[in-house]
């Protein structure tokens, strides 16, 4: 794979104020459409690029299919006077003065799931959100082909080109920028929905060099040699199971001044968990191809800052592994020594990500960041308390909230979860300083949590986001989510980091 082919290629994006003169083959054109009064036939959002004939037009075939205009709802018309081979109207649902941003992105990613033959959008939609509308649009055009035979594969060439109709003037790198963090996005998704027997920890090694190196990043890796002797107990303990032995990446961004911020970014990079020894249930274990999900957003999100030029230092340290039972497999009841030498009693082996992570963060506090941003596919306990799409936020009380905050501004509804003092007292070990789970069945993500707290420098703000629900969608498809990897936490990381650039 060459650098020009690095990551995920989404569909092009342009910008225009107008309509086409000419009819554009292939073609579709994305339009807004409300609930009608008393229930009667969609309405089409007002729009300049739309003449009252074309617009009696859309209303007229909408009505005649008993079409609806509710949030998402999608339905396909021909309209001859217009230059497109067919409409698409999306519904936003009830007429509002405003809509929220999300409300837009998933409208548009609802009906780029269901273009099928098309390869060119056309759309309104871009006139009320323009950064909204094509992250939803390439979120929901996102495919994962690379396994599919002739058989099965897409028949159509899927959506190539994007153009974002809009009044407003100057909104070429409104456009751009949003196109980057989408596809930022669809990186980490491939990333996870990469199959575990193709993806393990020296393949994902390789595949965030050629990541990183494509954007001008500096790259380290440790391989298990180095990361033996320099003492990276978790990292080694979590992957001497299986034969295909862990690494430790390091990708740096530097964009700061002499005095500018710094952020470290550390994920969670279990390329397969079957849970070691504590070995988990059969049924559904093939969905732990996703607890790299971690790693795959922080590997997108430091790419993405570098190819945004943010004005800060971002380094991400990433450790990858993979948790399999065997002969040479760490049991339940062995004490290991984290990376800066706090000795451990695995009581479990299912609770594997926190330790690869505590020795990752303790190198990530060696680089001296303001903030500290981990993100892992944690704890099962975050979808009992949070269910499959909310993210659970822990960390230094300030920062937490900031990071949530943002979190629900892009869509991504992290929710700030506290860490009670009392929870570390259940990490006493008999044996060792720590151990790696609790004797309770009770506060499981936050316990998490806790224990993570115990590697953080003193003096850094830090956040941790739980995505065990979040980072893979194992249900159907919705608004600009499909099935499989999400690409979740990476425009929350990414907003952040934005938000440090811009405020400190």
């Amino acid at each position: 794979m060459s650098p020009a082919n690095v990551g995920y290629q989404a569909p092009s994006v342009s910008v225009s104020s107008s309509l086409p003169k000419r009819k554009v083959d292939s073609s579709v054109l994305i339009v807004p459409v409300v609930n009608g009064d008393d229930n009667s036939a969609p309405k089409v959002l007002t729009s300049p690029f739309l003449d009252t004939k074309a617009v009696v037009e859309i209303e007229a075939a909408l009505e005649s299919l008993d079409a609806k205009g509710g949030a998402e709802q999608v339905t396909r018309v021909v309209v001859p006077s217009l230059p497109v081979s067919s409409v698409l109207a999306v519904g936003l649902g009830k007429q509002r003065d405003e809509y929220d941003a999300d409300v837009i992105r998933r409208a548009a990613g609802a009906a780029a799931r269901s273009l099928n033959g098309a390869e060119t959008a056309l759309t309104t939609l871009s006139d009320t959100d323009l950064s909204a509308t094509v992250e939803g649009l390439i979120l929901g055009a996102y495919r994962f082909a690379d396994f599919r035979s002739e058989k099965t594969a897409p028949k159509d060439a899927g959506l190539r080109t994007i153009t974002a109709l809009t009044s407003a003037k100057g909104q070429n790198d409104v456009a751009q920028r949003a196109a980057d963090i989408a596809t930022a996005v669809a990186t980490a998704r491939d990333l996870v929905n990469t199959p575990p027997s193709h993806l393990f920890p020296d393949e994902f090694a390789k595949r965030a060099k050629a990541l990183g190196e494509a954007a001008g990043l500096q790259v380290e890796i440790l391989d298990e040699k180095s990361l033996e002797k320099a003492g990276y107990g978790g990292i080694i303990g979590v992957g001497k199971g299986s034969s295909r032995p862990p690494r430790l990446v390091r990708l740096t961004h530097k964009g700061a001044k002499r005095k500018g911020k710094k952020v470290a970014l550390v994920g969670k990079g279990i390329t397969f968990d079957t849970g070691g020894i504590s070995i988990k249930p059969a049924a559904n274990m093939h969905h732990m191809t996703s607890d790299m999900g971690g790693a795959a957003a922080v590997v997108a999100t430091v790419v993405l800052a570098a190819k945004q030029k943010l004005p800060i230092d971002v380094i991400a340290t990433v450790p990858m592994a993979e948790n399999m039972p065997s002969a040479t497999a760490q049991r339940p009841g062995d004490v290991l020594t984290q990376y800066g030498g706090v000795t451990v009693e695995v009581l479990n082996t299912d609770a594997e990500g926190r330790l690869v992570l505590a020795d990752a963060i303790v190198r990530a506090g060696e680089d001296q960041p303001d903030y500290l941003i981990e993100t892992s596919t944690l704890t099962g306990a975050q979808t009992v308390a949070l269910g499959a799409r909310t993210p659970g936020v822990m960390g230094s009380d300030e920062f937490r909230d900031r990071v949530a905050d943002l979190s629900q501004r892009v869509g991504e509804n992290g929710w700030p979860m506290p860490l009670p003092e009392e929870l570390k007292e259940d990490l006493k070990s008999t044996v060792a300083d720590l151990a790696n789970v609790s004797g309770s069945r009770y506060a499981g993500m936050l316990v998490a949590g806790t224990y993570l707290r115990e590697f953080v420098p003193e003096g850094v703000q830090w956040a941790h986001i739980d995505i065990a629900g979040p980072a893979y969608n194992s249900g159907g498809p919705w608004g600009y989510t499909g099935k499989g990897g999400t690409g979740v936490p990476t425009r929350t990381m990414f907003a952040v980091l934005e938000d440090i650039a811009a405020n400190g």
